[in-house]
C-alpha cells in the first residue's frame, strides 16, 4: 500500500471513529451561528456531492446552483466521485471556509455522519439531499419517496409478468436509498412469491452503481438459470443499462421486461426502442429548487417545520419526500418531455419529431 493511500485510510478511520465516539447527544441543538456573509451580505451554501459521473447528478448540480443563485445566495460545489475519504476532506474544507449551511449527497450513508458532527461543532446545519445520512443528528432530509419508487417498479413488471423467474439487481449498499427501494419492490412482490407465482432466482447488489458490474451480475444470473429469466428489476437506469447489455449478448433484449429509475436519457431511448420497460422519473428540478429554498431559509436562521419524519438509526429526521412518477413508452411525452427534462428529438430522434 503506497503512503498516499495509507494516509487517506488513516484519515477516514479517524474521522469515522471520531463520529462514533464524539457525536453530539440525540436532540442536542446546533450552536447558534450568525450567518457568515460576504461584504454584500450574500449567504454561502456548501454542496458536497457524491459524484458527477452520472447524467442524473450533473443535472442536480446545475439545477441546485441556479436555484441558489436565483435566491441571491452563493454556492460552492464539490464532488468526491465515490471516494469516501475525499468527500470527508472536501466537506471539512467547506466548513473551514465558513459556509452558512451544508447540503450533502452522501456516498456512504454511515461514514458521512462524521461530516454532520464536524459541521454541527462549527454551528453549521446540514441538509441531506436525496440520500439519507445514517446515525447522525441531521437537520433536514429532502428526497423522494424511495420506497414508493420500488413499489412502482415492481407493480409495472408484475402486471406484465405475473408468473416466472425474477432477477433483482440492486444498487450500491452504501446508499441508504437502495435499501428503501428494495423494500418497496418486495412489498409488491412478496404476495406473489408466497403464492409461488414468481421466484426470485438471483438477487445481488451492484458496487458503486457500476453498469459494468451490473452487466457481470446479469451475465451470472443468466448463466446460473440457463437463460430462463422472465423479468428484471434494476435499482436505477445505469444498472438497467448493464442488465440490457447482458440480455443483448444472449439475444434476449426486448424479450425480458426490465425496470429502472432516474429517467436518464439513455433509458428513455431504450424505453421507446423497446429494450427497457419502464423507469421512475423523479422531477429533480422540484427537488433542487425546494432544497435550495430550504437551505437559504435555514442559513438565514429561519425555522423549517415538516410533517414527515424518517428514522436514520439515531433520530427521526424532519423530512420532505416528493412523489416519483412511473414512465413508460405510453406516457413518455406527457412526463419527462412535457417537463423539459429531455427533448422529443433527444428521446425519439429526428425521424419522430
Amino acid at each position: 500500500m503506497n503512503k498516499k493511500i495509507h494516509l487517506i485510510l488513516i484519515l477516514f478511520i479517524s474521522l469515522v471513529l471520531g463520529a462514533c465516539g464524539a457525536e453530539e447527544p440525540i436532540g442536542k441543538a446546533v450552536p447558534e451561528k450568525t450567518p457568515v456573509t460576504d461584504n454584500d451580505g450574500t449567504i454561502k451554501i456548501g454542496f458536497s456531492m457524491d459524484t458527477l459521473k452520472e447524467e442524473r447528478w450533473l443535472k442536480d448540480q446545475a439545477l441546485f446552483k441556479k436555484a441558489v443563485e436565483d435566491l441571491g445566495a452563493e454556492v460552492e460545489i464539490v464532488a468526491a466521485n465515490g471516494d469516501d475519504a475525499l468527500q470527508l476532506t472536501q466537506a471539512e474544507t467547506l466548513i473551514q471556509q465558513d459556509i452558512d449551511l451544508l447540503v450533502i449527497v452522501p456516498h456512504n450513508a454511515e461514514a458521512t455522519a462524521a461530516i454532520v458532527h464536524k459541521a454541527h461543532r462549527a454551528g453549521i446545519k446540514v441538509i441531506a439531499y436525496d440520500r439519507l445520512v445514517k446515525n447522525a443528528n441531521i437537520d433536514l432530509y429532502v428526497s423522494f419517496d424511495n420506497e414508493q419508487v420500488g413499489e412502482m417498479q415492481a407493480a409495472a413488471i408484475l402486471e406484465l409478468v405475473p408468473k416466472g423467474n425474477y432477477v433483482y439487481i440492486g444498487g450500491a449498499t452504501t446508499d441508504n436509498n437502495v435499501h428503501l427501494i428494495k423494500k418497496g419492490v418486495f412489498n409488491v412482490l412478496q404476495p406473489a412469491i408466497d403464492r409461488g407465482d414468481i421466484k426470485v432466482v438471483y438477487d445481488q447488489w451492484t458496487e458503486d452503481w457500476s453498469p459494468e458490474k451490473a452487466f457481470l451480475n446479469m451475465t451470472e444470473a443468466l448463466a446460473a438459470n440457463n437463460n430462463q429469466i422472465d423479468a428484471v428489476i434494476a435499482a436505477n437506469d445505469a444498472t438497467a443499462g448493464g442488465v440490457i447489455q447482458a440480455l443483448e449478448a444472449q439475444g434476449l433484449a426486448g424479450k425480458v421486461p426490465v425496470a429502472g429509475q432516474d429517467a436518464e436519457l439513455a433509458a428513455a431511448q431504450r424505453i421507446v426502442g423497446g429494450t427497457q420497460t419502464m423507469t421512475v422519473y423523479k422531477p429533480i428540478q422540484t427537488l433542487a429548487e425546494q432544497a435550495a429554498a430550504l437551505a437559504v431559509r435555514m442559513a438565514k436562521g429561519e425555522t423549517v417545520t415538516t410533517v414527515q419524519y424518517v428514522n436514520n438509526g439515531k433520530i427521526d429526521v424532519p423530512s420532505i419526500l416528493l412523489a416519483p412518477i412511473p414512465v413508460t413508452a405510453e406516457n413518455m411525452r406527457n412526463t419527462v418531455i412535457a417537463d423539459g427534462f429531455h427533448t422529443r428529438t433527444d428521446v425519439y430522434g429526428l425521424s419522430n419529431e
